[in-house]
């Protein structure tokens, strides 16, 4: 059934960070900390030194992952040091997994990436930058391997593109909730509704990013119809907080637990709030 388990019975909380962000082992404790707080699937970044689309939250801890020595290889050496027992999601760039070679195989591109993640535990692949209509190759490796491919669909995605990403997700659709790039808002956007509407009809569940910062956030897009709601600079903030102040890395990753956990918390009620409306 692969990624779509999650969503099977409650909203899912699919939290983003860095991995080596600010360090390799602050980051293990952080990723540890999220799963505490009630993630359902963590979506871990595989930093990129031109991530387009990033707000400057994200760009900050890519630079500081990079800066700490993360490359692919170290990467995969992460996710066997995380002791952690959700399902976990490479998000990155193409560029990296079309210029990848496995150490064993010698093998380069996206088979080889694909064979790696799978040997390593990681279960799917959000590309920032891959087409649909160029994602054959990645498809075709993640059939092999049993993993998800997920895409994200902005509000400006319509007409054949759209189409071809349904033809070609797996796992959970990416529903980017509003225009520009990421990081943290004070508010919901109103073209949630609309972009969740152009997906209804997909046969995946639908989680929605981009901007959630809080429980009631959190609370309003599942309401909205989300399946789950996906948040990084939130807690990537908390992350930079803790690097660039005296705290303790155990007192960062208790702030990105109790932030979790109120994410968590407000998806769950926001499935409640829908209950009666969607029973009607």
């Amino acid at each position: 059934m692969g990624l779509e388990r999650v969503f099977a019975d409650e909203p899912a909380f699919v939290p983003y960070v860095a991995a080596g962000d600010p360090t390799y082992e602050e980051s293990l404790e952080y990723v540890e900390a999220l799963e505490r707080g009630g993630a359902d699937v963590i979506e871990l970044g595989l930093p990129f030194s031109e991530p387009i689309a990033e707000g400057s939250t994200i760009q900050e801890a890519v630079v500081r992952s990079l800066e700490g020595g993360m490359t692919p290889d170290r990467y995969f050496e992460f996710v066997e040091d995380l002791d952690v027992e959700v399902p976990l999601v490479c998000m990155t760039y193409y560029n990296l997994i079309a210029q990848y070679t496995h150490p064993e195989t010698g093998e380069t591109g996206p088979r080889a990436f694909a064979q790696r993640a799978d040997e390593v535990g990681i279960e799917g692949f959000v590309v920032v930058d891959l087409p649909a209509e160029e994602a054959g190759p990645l498809r075709e490796a993640c059939d092999e391997f049993g993993q998800d491919l997920v895409f994200i669909i902005a509000p400006t995605t319509k007409g054949e593109r759209l189409e071809r990403m349904q033809e070609n997700v797996s796992g959970y659709v990416y529903v980017q909730a509003r225009l520009g790039v990421t990081g943290a808002r004070d508010d919901v956007s109103d073209q949630t509704e609309e972009s969740l509407a152009r997906v209804d009809d997909w046969d995946v569940p639908k989680a929605v990013g981009f901007g959630i910062k809080t429980g009631e956030h959190a609370e309003r897009i599942v309401s909205a119809g989300a399946d789950g709601i996906i948040v990084g600079s939130a807690l990537v903030d908390i992350v930079a907080e803790g690097a660039e102040s005296d705290r303790s890395v155990a007192e960062t990753a208790q702030r990105l637990e109790s932030k979790a956990r109120e994410l968590k918390e407000g998806a769950l009620a926001g499935a409640e709030r829908a209950a009666p409306e969607r029973s009607d």
